[in-house]
């Protein structure tokens, strides 16, 4: 009996396992980050732009702010450019970029043809700043509050009604105290 009983739990824990992943109503960006309500990891980094010029997130400190995680590989990272230039000028919140496992001259190519939305862009070469961000790709956009701690992630491209839908409520809970 115990020799059919193992086999078909095994079975069934798995048919649940698929079929709650495979579940076609699962919102994709609600990936879970185990960063949110922690502290955003720290980084310094050199400069896309100016190489002599350190990009650190500890200067942020007690401010709002995003960190978009982008590629010139990336083709949804294209497509959100146009999106995260109109959120730059409004200048609700800094938005510093992380360039993520990327040629440097093809960056700074890219910010020069399409324009730069970036307080500053940290170049992340070996992509382990990126992994302590838990980024799984690009594009991915995650929301520190003044506290210093991560309180939302996106996943995929950020349009105008992302942002007005997602970030700004938070931003300006962030900004109240509350996260």
């Amino acid at each position: 009996m115990w020799k059919f009983l193992l086999p078909f739990t095994v079975f069934v824990a798995l048919a649940v396992l698929f079929a709650l992943g495979l579940n076609p109503s699962r919102d994709i960006h609600a990936l879970p980050s185990p960063l949110i309500g922690k502290s955003a990891p720290t980084f310094t980094l050199t400069d896309v732009l100016d190489p002599a010029r350190a990009v650190s997130n500890a200067t942020l400190q007690g401010q709002v702010y995003i960190l978009n995680v982008w590629g010139t590989w990336c083709q949804a990272c294209r497509e959100e450019h146009e999106a995260l230039l109109a959120i730059a000028q409004q200048q609700v919140v800094p938005i510093i970029g992380l360039v993520y496992m990327d040629d440097r001259s093809k960056a700074k190519q890219w910010l020069e043809q399409l324009g730069n939305p970036y307080q500053a862009v940290a170049f992340d070469t070996d992509g382990r700043t990126a992994i302590d961000w838990g980024v799984y790709g690009a594009p991915e956009t995650f929301l520190v509050d003044t506290h210093g701690r991560v309180i939302y992630k996106f996943i995929s491209p950020m349009t105008p009604q992302v942002w007005e839908r997602e970030f700004l409520p938070r931003i300006a809970a962030a900004r109240r105290g509350g996260a």
